[in-house]
């Protein structure tokens, strides 16, 4: 009977692409607008002009769901009216009603008898750690069923077992070594072509796509066809080095996947030149390709003047005060934006902002993206609730604009997109980058990972203990807990040696993981360096105090120094302008604009390579931006200290 794995090997690629994060941790903490989704139902569409401090209900200069068109002169007529703004001077943060959290569901028992001497019972807890997400340990117990020596009827399936527990659990270098085990100590295998198309993800995810494609080749034709289809499809679109890609067409000359995947790149993913012309014409050709789809649209040339849209939830048709507080973060992000284009214009690069009401709901986004005028407009700012960024980047890729997430830190929103940014740096890089920091500062000093249970910190926790583990660091072990529930604080920081620990990592926002956390390092008279969010310096439970006498480090992307002189004349003007200091909101709105902007007029409304190919800098407000190696999430991170009671950055632009 023939032995197959093939749905456990396509759930496990299935599964493996980054985690969903959910978007926008901005600093000053527990602001997270783009998560909350406001029940109240989506207006029509309306755009509003763009040089007045925010859209408002009364200075629609166009019929709803038509932007307002400049005079001659490139400037746009100014609203009547100005929006009501809060008067507190802290950064506003939306009003946000947490639902009840649901009951935490108790942890599957562990099997029983682990690490038994009978390989029957290790063999059922392997496979039963795998269903509970228990990979590590899986691997503890499939590990000595699998070499031939132990001579176990089942050592195949065993060691392919093993591979997938160490697939989901992103340990690619274990997963290969017992791949190859496999396949050269097991080559009778009748579960073999399973193998191949495990050890080809494992390729994928380490960046090796040729010898992807050649693991691939060596199944038996007709096996697994459409999942290796829909794997390839999935990593190539990924691959934006040209070079490679291009190696790639010639080594695979005859797979139709490949050929489409590059087309679709050339087309849609920026890599197209006039260079390029007879090779896609070849492979629309060799491959009967729609040639209307992959037909380059001709390149946007550079301009005097750029029209960037702006699609945020203005929700123009509630005009309650309690609508607009709970969107105050809007108008400060739009006000900041604004400050940014009139800042550009005066250094004589002019930039027309359309501002439009995309409301509550996808349905009002949607609406906007139909009309016609969006598709000329030479770049697109927004939106900033999840459900609509995904629309708006597939919308930016098929219409080819580039399109600026200002809020989100979701980096599955453009990993297999050329046409999208996000402003901010996601959480995984968040946790690489603080991972290299921590590597490189500390002398590789063994780390304990705690974070709370849920998508975005997870993402955190693993970007660090695969970039930590990679450098040649060790993690000791990564817990998760749940800071709302006691026993699971209990739990999470108990049953781990932490004086064993060289530095520990606490990814949570959540107010009383950051006093817990402190509570046992004092109780048990630990002074290992700790690495946390910059949250923790607003928490009301920790004093500065507590904070400058410990060895603390803090992951801070929104960090602003007062100090600066970019800041200070921001503040003036801002302040001048609105009667009240700005927000965080403002300040990302402006920074957004001012350097997305520039890049519009250094380069045209096509300027993802020249991003690519030039490292983070200093901004003009916060402490640096930048999108090198093909990234299209912000990969600068300040990491920053309490030295005095002062907030020092650790590794600023040019010495990271």
């Amino acid at each position: 009977m023939r032995f197959s794995f093939a749905c456990l090997a396509v759930a496990t690629w299935l599964v493996m692409p980054c985690v969903a994060q959910q978007p926008a941790r901005t600093q000053p903490a527990a602001a997270k607008p783009a998560v909350a989704k406001p029940a109240s139902p989506a207006p029509k569409p309306g755009a509003a002009a763009s040089n007045a401090t925010a859209p408002s209900t009364t200075g629609k200069a166009a019929p709803a769901g038509k932007a307002a068109v400049p005079p001659a002169g490139g400037a746009v007529s100014k609203p009547a009216a100005k929006p009501a703004t809060a008067t507190s001077t802290s950064a506003a943060k939306p009003a946000v009603v947490p639902a009840a959290a649901p009951a935490a569901k108790p942890a599957p028992p562990l099997p029983a008898n682990l690490g038994s001497s009978d390989p029957d019972t290790r063999y059922r807890n392997g496979k039963t750690l795998i269903d509970q997400s228990r990979f590590e340990l899986a691997m503890d117990e499939l590990l000595p069923l699998t070499p031939p020596a132990a001579k176990y009827s089942r050592g195949p399936e065993a060691a392919y077992l093993y591979a997938v527990a160490a697939t989901r659990a992103r340990k690619w270098a274990e997963a290969e070594q017992m791949l190859n085990l496999l396949r050269t100590e097991y080559p009778q295998w009748p579960g073999l072509s399973e193998a191949y198309f495990l050890q080809a993800q494992v390729s994928f995810e380490q960046g090796e796509a040729d010898n992807a494609l050649r693991v691939l080749g060596e199944i038996p034709a007709g096996q697994l066809r459409t999942q290796q289809q829909a794997m390839k499809a999935t990593y190539l679109a990924r691959l934006r080095d040209k070079a490679l890609w291009q190696n790639l067409v010639r080594r695979y000359p005859q797979d139709t996947t490949v050929a489409r995947a590059y087309a679709e790149q050339l087309v849609f993913g920026g890599l197209y030149t006039d260079a390029d012309r007879g090779q896609l014409e070849q492979v629309v050709k060799q491959f009967s390709l729609d040639r209307a789809r992959y037909t380059p649209r001709p390149r946007a040339q550079r301009k005097s003047s750029y029209n960037v849209a702006v699609l945020l939830p203005f929700e123009f048709d509630d005009p309650s005060w309690e609508t607009r507080r709970r969107l105050q973060f809007v108008t400060d992000l739009y006000a900041g934006l604004k400050l940014a284009a009139d800042s550009l214009q005066r250094e004589g690069r002019s930039l027309n902002l359309f501002a439009y009401d995309t409301g509550a709901d996808t349905l009002g986004l949607k609406q906007v993206l139909a009309l016609p005028e969006l598709a000329s407009m030479d770049m697109i700012v927004g939106p900033v609730y999840k459900s609509g960024a995904k629309i708006l980047a597939r919308y930016a890729q098929q219409n080819q604009i580039v399109a600026v997430n200002p809020l989100s830190q979701d980096g599955a929103l453009v990993q297999d997109n050329a046409w999208y940014y996000l402003f901010e740096p996601s959480l995984a890089t968040q946790g690489r980058l603080a991972a290299e920091y921590a590597y490189r500062s500390l002398g590789g000093r063994p780390a304990v990972i705690f974070h709370e249970d849920n998508k975005d910190e997870a993402a955190f926790a693993e970007a660090y203990k695969r970039a930590y583990e990679s450098l040649g660091g060790r993690v000791l072990g990564v817990r998760r807990i749940d800071s709302n529930n006691p026993e699971s604080l209990n739990a999470g920081f108990g049953g781990v040696d932490l004086k064993s620990a060289g530095h520990l990592v606490v990814a949570s926002d959540h107010r009383k993981a950051g006093p817990y956390a402190l509570g046992v390092m004092q109780s048990q008279g630990l002074t290992a360096p700790l690495l946390a969010y910059a949250s923790w310096l607003d928490n009301p439970s920790i004093s500065l105090g507590q904070l400058d006498r410990r060895d603390i480090y803090f992951v801070q992307p929104k960090h602003l120094d007062a100090t600066l002189p970019g800041v200070r004349r921001f503040r003036q003007l801002y302040t001048q302008q609105q009667n009240i200091p700005p927000s965080v909101f403002a300040a990302t709105g402006f920074e957004l604009l001012y350097y997305f902007g520039s890049q519009l007029h250094q380069n045209g409304p096509g300027f993802q390579q020249q991003l690519a190919n030039s490292g983070p800098i200093s901004g003009v407000l916060f402490q640096g931006i930048g999108y090198s190696n093909q990234a299209h999430d912000n990969q600068y991170v300040p990491i920053t200290k309490l030295e005095r009671l002062e907030v020092e950055v650790q590794n600023p632009v040019g010495l990271r």
